[in-house]
């Protein structure tokens, strides 16, 4: 968490570096703290070195041990679960203030001072409130400053005050993990070297310098270290031949970082004649776990996941959600904002660090009425943050919570979606077509019956030439395929239920395949016989149907679907776990009221009959025409749902989970309360916890409103019937039977038992029909 700054700058620095200097284990406060940004704290004082030992461990040893320091080669740190670190950010807990009105602003005037005066008088969070708005003021025309409140409020002001304490506190860890101590080790260490450039005199202050051994030691608690630092670190070591270098971090270390450091090495070792190691990383991963002390009228809390209107909850997926862009373009302007006010690793690998896009819900704990819900949520890294950023993140946990919600809320009978020419009268239920989850569905069903057509495109891929050469032909020589009706239904999941709540590790998806038969098969111009209908089916299953199963589990285009499954099998269980105890889900199940979970934002107007005449366009009018000669003559050919009803599974033995999935509970339990990486993977977890808080009050004033009992009433609680005891979490439900692999039933075709019920028999879903127009001519010589 070194900066670099320049020598006129070292005098200005000290108050803001040492007022902000905050060892793990001690309490703060607000008052005091400064609201400058970093790139303004830059500009402070005097750094004054102290020893590691003393400054972190407040003890003077007499020698350094001879093996004190990070070594040469470290493996990634194989179980980092358990190396949690608190922090103390109480700004954390203003996270819901809104921005202010003209009158608020007016008030709050720039004398930011004035209004921290009166707040230790008071200890009144209104006042703290006036404080903020007036910092929001004093920054507002800096050709630097933020007019966005909620950008500045979360950037400017919590990241200010979190950034130096989590720093900190990795720091703290890190002097005491690798015994840097005794009168060799010096924490804040300034070190003089000269500007290449400019001929400058500046000043690199190393966060641990071994002042005999020359080894410098960079600490980072997210994975990047700055270009700034690692340009200063090159022309040091060139004005300091003996130094050597390290860099530690505490989350997934970016590539670029790595590459860049490894490039520093090389050159170091080619200059030097020597094979040891000069600079590397040395991964540490360790979960930073925020505490906000004191929460208040004007913390926030999300009601995503919640089956309260009025309460909400916290956690770090709620607030990298909630960072990131909308478009890659905002997400990209964004991860440039939040990386130069991140030098102490507060925002991890910043808002772009996640691809939003792979998120699904991984872990549901037992509901307990009355006390809230742990969840945890998982998603893939981006390889390149600041260049190609995740985005999107609010819109797709909204778009989890709300699928959840509806598969409580709606009775399994509304679970189905049909696209078939000749039934426009029977596409979805019209309460599912209320909702994100069922508009997700209907439009997977149509993107798949495009994937179908364009899976076989000779043009395209060399899988679509086989096809069509192997594919049956009319007498008169024209290929030709019976109608395919095709769904997609889930493959049986793999769980784990313990430690209260269950484990979704896998949830595959199965594309299935047959030719229909019944009366609303829709014509075909093709007439085959018995055996080469049976010969077109075998050669789309081998062929066409493993590359759609393969997009349907892992191309983008079916990444909400995946998202909204993996919601259900949450949401089954929580049916399950109120069938036997009554939770405070109980109002919402079967209630068929989705009004608190609707279309939302760019779909709120979204209607089923777009999908579905688009459906119809396709099936008359082909999604593309290729031209190929078979058997001499020339022919130009035109190509042209979804079925939850069933959710199979399989509860894995607790030995396959701790064999499999070793680490994994631990890794869950935590990314509660802060952002974790499984093992040396790629994937974050990031969870949530909704509690009996209130949300924020719809207006929060600078005078407090508590919410709560006398808050305001819910506007949109749902009218719910008396539970039907024949349905999970009806009254008179008995407990599913147990699965002898881990307590859970396996799904059969009858009754509802499991974890995930089954649904009433949906309606047929008939699609991906092939319809031909062709023009025949014979080919030149033919």
């Amino acid at each position: 968490m070194s900066i670099q700054i320049d020598q006129p700058a070292r005098r200005r620095r000290v108050w803001g570096r040492l007022a902000l200097a905050l060892t793990a284990a001690a309490a703060v406060t607000l008052t005091g703290l400064p609201g400058l940004d970093q790139a303004e704290a830059a500009k402070a004082p005097n750094v004054k070195p102290m020893r590691c030992d003393e400054k972190f461990l407040k003890n003077k040893f007499p020698s350094t041990p001879a093996n004190s320091g990070p070594p040469d080669s470290l493996p990634y740190d194989a179980w980092p679960n358990d190396e949690n670190y608190t922090y103390d950010n109480p700004a954390k807990a203003y996270d819901g203030v809104l921005p202010p009105t003209d009158a608020q602003r007016a008030a709050a005037g720039k004398n930011y001072r004035k209004w921290q005066r009166k707040y230790n008088r008071t200890k009144n969070p209104a006042d703290k409130v006036m404080e903020i708005y007036a910092r929001y003021n004093n920054q507002y025309n800096n050709p630097k400053g933020y007019q966005d409140f909620k950008r500045y409020l979360d950037v400017r002001y919590i990241g200010n005050h979190g950034n130096p304490p989590r720093g900190e506190a990795f720091e703290a860890r890190m002097v005491k993990k690798y015994n840097m101590i005794g009168p060799d080790w010096w924490c804040q260490d300034p070190i003089e070297y000269t500007d290449p450039e400019t001929g400058e005199k500046r000043t690199r202050v190393v966060d641990a310098h071994n002042r005999r051994t020359e080894r410098k030691v960079e600490m980072k608690s997210n994975g990047k270290i700055e270009n700034d630092q690692l340009t200063a670190d090159r022309q040091i070591a060139k004005e300091r031949p003996k130094s050597t270098f390290r860099y530690l971090t505490g989350s997934k270390t970016e590539d670029s970082t790595k590459n860049k450091i490894k490039q520093f090495d090389d050159d170091l070792k080619r200059d030097r004649g020597t094979n040891r190691t000069q600079a590397g990383v040395n991964e540490r991963r360790s979960n930073a776990i925020e505490r906000t002390q004191k929460p208040n009228v004007y913390t926030n809390y999300d009601k995503r996941f919640n089956p309260d209107p009025l309460k909400g909850g916290r956690g770090p997926i709620i607030d990298q959600a909630l960072r990131s862009g909308k478009t890659v373009e905002e997400a990209r302007r964004l991860q440039a904002m939040y990386n130069q006010n991140n030098r102490g690793g507060y925002f991890g690998r910043g808002p772009g660090g996640i691809d939003f896009s792979t998120l699904e819900i991984n872990y549901v704990g037992t509901p307990v009425k009355g006390e809230g819900l742990d969840y945890s949520m998982r998603a893939d890294y981006v390889k390149d943050p600041d260049e190609n950023p995740g985005y999107g993140g609010d819109a797709k946990l909204q778009l989890a919570s709300d699928a959840f919600f509806t598969w409580l809320a709606l009775t399994p009978d509304k679970f189905w979606v049909n696209l078939n020419p000749i039934r426009p009268d029977v596409v979805m239920d019209k309460e599912f077509a209320k909702t994100d989850a069922g508009r997700v569905l209907l439009e997977a069903d149509l993107t798949l019956k495009h994937d179908y057509a364009d899976a076989m495109n000779p043009d395209k891929y060399e899988r679509g030439e086989r096809f069509w050469r192997a594919a049956p032909r009319t007498p008169e020589g024209m290929p030709c395929l019976p109608i395919i009706r095709q769904w997609i239904t889930p493959k049986p999941a793999k769980i784990r239920e313990q430690d209260g709540g269950i484990y979704i590790l896998d949830a595959p998806l199965k594309v299935n395949m047959e030719v229909p038969t019944g009366p609303d098969v829709p014509p075909n111009a093709c007439k085959l016989t018995e055996a080469q209908t049976k010969q077109a089916e075998n050669l789309i299953l081998t062929t066409i149907q493993p590359e759609l199963e393969r997009r349907v589990n892992d191309d983008k285009s079916y990444a909400d679907l995946r998202r909204v499954y993996s919601s259900r099998v949450a949401a089954e269980y929580i049916r399950r776990q109120d069938a036997v105890s009554p939770t405070d889900f109980r109002k919402i199940i079967n209630s068929n009221d989705v009004k608190r979970w609707p279309l939302r934002a760019e779909n709120k107007d979204w209607d089923k009959k777009t999908v579905y005449d688009k459906y119809v366009d396709s099936f008359k009018n082909g999604d593309y025409k290729f031209e190929r000669v078979y058997e001499g003559k020339v022919w130009i050919l035109s190509m042209g749902g979804v079925d939850f009803s069933k959710a199979p599974k399989k509860n894995i033995t607790r030995t396959q989970f701790n064999t499999q999935h070793r680490g994994l509970d631990k890794t869950t339990k935590t990314s509660v309360r802060a952002e974790v990486t499984y093992q040396d993977s790629e994937t974050a977890y990031l969870g949530g916890s909704t509690s009996d808080q209130p949300t924020s009050p719809e207006d929060p004033k600078p005078t407090p409103n508590p919410t709560g009992s006398n808050g305001p009433k819910p506007t949109d609680t749902p009218s719910t019937p008396a539970p039907d005891p024949s349905t999970p979490g009806g009254d008179k439900a008995t407990p599913p039977a147990k699965d002898p692999d881990g307590d859970l039933a396996h799904t059969g075709n009858n009754t509802p038992v499991g974890m995930i019920a089954a649904v009433a028999a949906a309606l047929a879903v008939v699609g991906g029909a092939l319809t031909w127009w062709m023009r025949r001519r014979r080919a030149a010589g033919s």
